[in-house]
């Protein structure tokens, strides 16, 4: 089969055919990859930022978003059958530690992740198990849905946290209106009371996080964190979900949060630099952000079935995926990057 393969550091991906994954376990699925996200984790990947973290060997095929058809299932598998429709929960999990009894999967203390330590979907075929395919609606396909299991995912992780922390009429700065702030933005209008206010350095990415649901957009352009203090009567947002985390972005969305307030780290790259006075004085709170467990996305894809989060894709051909990376890299994808096998 056809497979975009990590082949070194600070080079880029490589076409290759390799094997097809077969049936190893009696709960393994393979699926007929439909569509994969490209995500801006597959550019860090590639910069080296994962190396030392997921100690994968090279060459490995790179993807961590990925639906599709199920092909071919273990002995065990009950939960689906061949032919059926699947997005694909970027962790494989063990279903036996505290954390996956507890429902939280992603902290599971023996995982697996497709894409990051273990072959993953930017190719025809992926193996994963039953435990981590979760149906999706007929009406749904793989390629409008994809980046869901992943950038759809942990936005809806960081969003659900809101919204279980914050009252009706409450201010949520979102920081970042493309490829995970767009998805935050819907399910924050379809899950909690919050007043949405996007905000973004592309008004291109403003006027799209308008249209899917933010109540105020506002362009990062010198003065957007004295205007989100005027929305908020000088007092500061309950809550801040930034989706860049570099560039600055982290220092001037702790100025935007009020006293008592949280701040959602998803997005990475620099440090947070914040005296611990100020810490302590405002009882701030940072919040880490990753991903999202197996129930997270199963709910994800109820409001993507009743139509409520919609994502906004270019498609490429598997063969294209420098062209991708490419646009991607040079902000030139509105929404999400998808490859389609």
């Amino acid at each position: 089969m056809k497979a975009v393969q990590v082949v070194g550091y600070h080079t880029k991906l490589q076409l290759a055919d390799i094997p097809e994954p077969g049936i190893e376990g009696p709960f393994d699925v393979i699926v007929r990859i439909g569509g994969a996200g490209v995500c801006r984790t597959d550019i860090h990947i590639l910069e080296g930022q994962w190396k030392d973290k997921s100690g994968v060997a090279l060459p490995y095929t790179i993807g961590h978003e990925n639906a599709g058809w199920v092909h071919a299932v273990g002995d065990a598998v009950t939960n689906v059958g061949v032919g059926d429709k699947v997005i694909l929960h970027p962790l494989i999990t063990c279903g036996l530690c505290r954390a996956c009894r507890a429902g939280d999967d992603v902290h599971c203390q023996d995982s697996q992740f497709p894409g990051i330590d273990t072959d993953g979907g930017y190719a025809e075929f992926l193996r994963t198990t039953a435990r981590s395919v979760v149906r999706i609606d007929d009406e749904l396909e793989p390629a409008d849905v994809a980046a869901l299991a992943d950038a759809g995912l942990t936005a809806y992780h960081a969003a659900a946290k809101v919204a279980r922390a914050t009252r009706p009429g409450d201010v949520c700065v979102v920081i970042g209106a493309g490829g995970l702030g767009h998805i935050g933005i819907q399910v924050l209008e379809a899950i909690s009371g919050v007043t949405v206010v996007a905000l973004d350095r592309n008004p291109d990415a403003v006027d799209l996080a308008v249209k899917v649901g933010a109540d105020h957009g506002i362009v990062a352009d010198g003065t957007h964190v004295q205007q989100v203090l005027d929305l908020t009567d000088g007092n500061g947002a309950e809550a801040v979900v930034d989706f860049v985390g570099e560039g600055g972005a982290t220092r001037e969305g702790i100025t935007m949060l009020r006293r008592a307030g949280n701040y959602y780290v998803v997005g990475y790259g620099e440090n947070i630099d914040v005296p611990t006075i100020d810490v302590v004085s405002t009882e701030i709170n940072f919040i880490g952000n990753l991903v999202g467990s197996y129930n997270d996305l199963q709910d994800l894809m109820v409001l993507a079935s009743q139509g409520k989060v919609t994502l906004h894709t270019t498609n490429y051909r598997l063969e294209d995926f420098q062209r991708a990376l490419d646009d991607l890299g040079a902000g030139g994808v509105r929404g999400r990057a998808i490859l389609v096998p």
